[in-house]
């Protein structure tokens, strides 16, 4: 008795062809990915997405200028820090 059947999915090539590189770089082939992923779907009932955090150039730069120090409010009380993130 045959208990494995085929899927057909539509996909960008370039996805395609850049998740099989992955997978050959790990060494796991596609198709064990795949299956994983459907497995743990059916069993969950959940999908989950994990996006790399790649800020923009604003995001950028206001990480540089906090790391120099420029731009930065100082409070020497804490009602004064609660104050001004109230008015935010």
């Amino acid at each position: 008795m045959k208990t494995s059947t085929t899927i057909l999915i539509k996909t960008d090539k370039a996805v395609k062809n850049a998740a099989k590189k992955a997978a050959e770089e790990i060494g796991i082939p596609l198709s064990t990915i795949l299956n994983a992923y459907l497995r743990a779907f059916a069993r969950d009932r959940r999908v989950e997405f994990e996006f790399p955090h790649i800020p923009n150039a604003t995001t950028r730069k206001a990480i540089a200028d906090a790391r120099a120090g420029r731009g930065l409010k100082t409070f020497s009380k804490f009602e004064d820090l609660a104050d001004y993130l109230r008015a935010l």
